[in-house]
């Protein structure tokens, strides 16, 4: 299993959704129920249509940098 409960992934391009379920099929192979918000339901898909949701954290300056690095 590639996803775990709770993680936030990217569907459909650019859908943000969030992983409530996961399933082993051996027909179709790993496969989640994903509460998706635009369509306000969950919906399953298979583990390669999924992309793990990366978040990017901001350049650190000045007062932020200095008490990053106490």
């Amino acid at each position: 299993m590639k996803f775990l409960f709770g993680d936030i992934v990217i569907i459909e391009g650019n859908l943000v959704g969030v992983i409530v379920k996961s399933w082993i099929s051996m027909q179709r192979g790993n496969n989640y129920d994903v509460y998706v918000r635009n369509y306000n339901s969950v919906i399953n898909y298979n583990e390669e249509v999924i992309e793990r949701y990366k978040v990017r954290h901001k350049e650190l300056v000045g007062d932020e940098l200095y008490y990053q690095n106490q």
